[in-house]
């Protein structure tokens, strides 16, 4: 919802493009000692890390596909006399879809990298942790099955919203 809002305002959206197209330029585990003062020790700074992660992606994506909507839909809600919001839900996020699940599908991944690298910079435990504790124990077995795991866990989450994308728009085509 945030991307349709700024999509809309384009003042807001010249302010912030320059920052959506540098976002990961700074690696974000530099900002983890400023979250752990702000959350604390414990996992939120690992899932706001995750999340700082992944949200960005599918706010550009779904700019990307907002940007991609025909103009003539904007003209029939103005016809059907749609509200903003009506002709945003209605209208251009459904457009969108195919943009915002490669965000969704992108922020499953980036999420996995973020939290599972703050678990390797100071976590007592989690996958991130245990990976780290086998690669500087030189137990080569264990660090790469659980990396084998992360990946099995990214592809079944990732095939799953793959599917849904396609039942929707085979819904859309209908």
């Amino acid at each position: 919802m945030a991307a349709t809002l700024v999509h809309g305002l384009a003042g807001v959206r010249r302010v912030l493009e320059p920052l959506f197209g540098t976002y990961y330029a700074v690696p974000m585990f530099a900002f983890y000692p400023l979250l752990i003062v702000l959350f604390g020790l414990g996992n939120l700074p690992q899932i706001a890390i995750g999340f700082l992660l992944g949200v960005m992606a599918v706010i550009i994506n779904t700019l990307n596909g907002l940007d991609r909507v025909p103009r003539v839909f904007g003209k029939v809600a103005q016809v059907l006399q749609l509200g903003a919001g009506t002709a945003a839900w209605r209208i251009r996020l459904p457009y969108a879809a195919p943009y915002i699940f490669t965000g969704f599908k992108l922020a499953v991944a980036y999420s996995f990298v973020g939290v599972i690298g703050a678990e390797f910079i100071t976590s007592s435990k989690g996958v991130g942790y245990q990976i780290a504790f086998a690669y500087n124990n030189f137990d080569n077995r264990t660090m790469y099955a659980l990396i084998v795991i992360v990946l099995i866990v990214v592809i079944a989450v990732n095939m799953s919203l793959h599917a849904w994308e396609r039942r929707l728009l085979a819904r859309r085509q209908r």
